[in-house]
């Protein structure tokens, strides 16, 4: 384990300390044609081979910049001004599960599904991905007979923002509670209430107060029950 955090900590480097914005810019202008791609995929295999601090790594090193030379190609390669978020992740992604397979293979571990899959693992991602879209699904069509009706421009805010807050809500409750940290609990109802009382005061509605209560409410107690639900459901 401890060589696949010395080689993300390499990655991590290379990308983001040792790799200069213009060499960023040159490579989305130039694509696979900007000379930059090449060192900086080069920079990656000596970063790790430094990192890992073993000369019989070098092989592997070698393979780190193949592999990340690819990666970065295929990126550059199909990535437009309106999908660079998604390419972006995509390509954290492909680095991270290249380098997890690099150091597996390195060390000859043999990886056993059944250990990091386990029934707790499982209760909790079960759990947890009820909390992302399925629980904001369910919370508008019970509160949906009592949303508020505006044109107001002022109201209007980012796409789909209120979902993702939600969203984030949920799993923050959700690891705080199975965690033992009820306190932080109360810290973010505290934390979201100071921000949601300017704009209810100014707005001046008392639907809409009583709505974003209701909804609020909702999310916090769906979050909470799952939380105990887990900390029953696994096996410790």
């Amino acid at each position: 384990m401890i060589l696949i955090i010395k080689l993300l900590l390499a990655h991590l480097i290379g990308d983001f300390l040792f790799q200069p914005e213009s060499w960023v810019k040159a490579k989305e202008e130039k694509k696979w044609k900007a000379w930059q791609l090449y060192p900086h995929s080069v920079i990656h295999g000596v970063l790790s081979l430094l990192i890992v601090w073993d000369w019989s790594f070098w092989k592997w090193a070698l393979l780190i910049i193949v592999v990340h030379l690819i990666i970065d190609s295929i990126k550059i390669t199909f990535q437009t001004e309106t999908t660079k978020r998604s390419w972006f992740l995509i390509d954290q992604v492909l680095h991270f599960i290249s380098l997890v397979i690099i150091g597996i293979w390195y060390q000859e571990i043999e990886l056993n599904l059944t250990s990091v899959f386990n029934e707790n693992i499982l209760i909790f991602l079960t759990l947890a991905f009820f909390l992302t879209k399925p629980t904001s699904i369910a919370v508008k069509i019970i509160i949906s007979k009592w949303t508020p009706h505006t044109n107001s421009k002022d109201d209007e805010s980012l796409e789909s923002a209120g979902k993702y807050i939600g969203i984030l809500e949920r799993l923050f409750v959700f690891v705080f509670i199975i965690t033992n940290h009820w306190e932080a609990v109360g810290f973010l109802i505290a934390a979201k209430s100071v921000f949601r009382f300017g704009d209810l005061k100014e707005s001046k509605d008392r639907k809409l107060t009583e709505y974003v209560l209701i909804g609020t409410m909702l999310s916090f107690g769906i979050a909470v029950f799952v939380g105990i639900l887990y900390s029953k459901l696994t096996i410790h």
